[in-house]
């Protein structure tokens, strides 16, 4: 849509959606997808980003959560653990690994786990760094399959380069939880 087609459906000027677009745009959520013949000018026309088109698809959780049925049932145990661990590893393909001693490490990889959709925070439990979390990003395939949270001991394992042992919680509600040692 053009400035104009945008201003009128959204009842709004089009000085109002200019730096709202600028935003978007700059933000990888909006491009220039060509030009219009206008009444007077051209008119830039405005589509949203192939990023963006991701963000809006809701496909992802069930066909993925389904996968995991069909790997679950296709696999013997001990493989679809390992394809679980391997997929882990490599998710940290193209992560720049954090430094420093264990603590910033597991803060770092706290801050991973929240980029991935987590409440996560450390915490120190027995002399131990533990990761946990008020919720699990991969609820959908965890509740039925917790062998997809060894994907993300396996992450957190080669992000932080410390022994990862998960501990969730399933009880009531799926929460992540991942216990560090070094």
């Amino acid at each position: 849509m053009t400035v104009e087609e945008l201003a009128a459906a959204l009842g709004l000027s089009g000085n109002a959606i200019r730096p709202q677009l600028a935003m978007l745009e700059r933000d990888g959520f909006v491009e220039r997808a060509g030009v219009r013949r206008g009444a007077s000018r051209p008119a830039q026309i405005y589509a949203l980003s192939r990023d963006a088109d991701l963000l809006f698809s809701c496909a992802y959780i069930p066909v993925l959560t389904e996968l995991l049925h069909v790997l679950d049932a296709r696999l013997e145990r001990g493989e679809f653990d390992a394809v679980m661990r391997e997929v882990g590893g490599r998710l940290m393909a193209g992560r720049p690994r954090p430094t420093g001693d264990a603590r910033q490490r597991a803060e770092a990889a706290s801050e991973l786990l929240n980029s991935l959709g987590g409440l996560a925070r450390v915490e120190q439990q027995n002399g131990a760094l533990v990761i946990r979390s008020d919720g699990c990003p991969l609820a959908a395939a965890t509740q039925r399959h917790p062998e997809a949270c060894n994907a993300v001991e396996s992450l957190l394992s080669e992000f932080t380069g410390l022994r990862v042992t998960k501990c969730c919680d399933r009880e009531e509600r799926l929460r992540c939880c991942f216990e560090l040692a070094g």
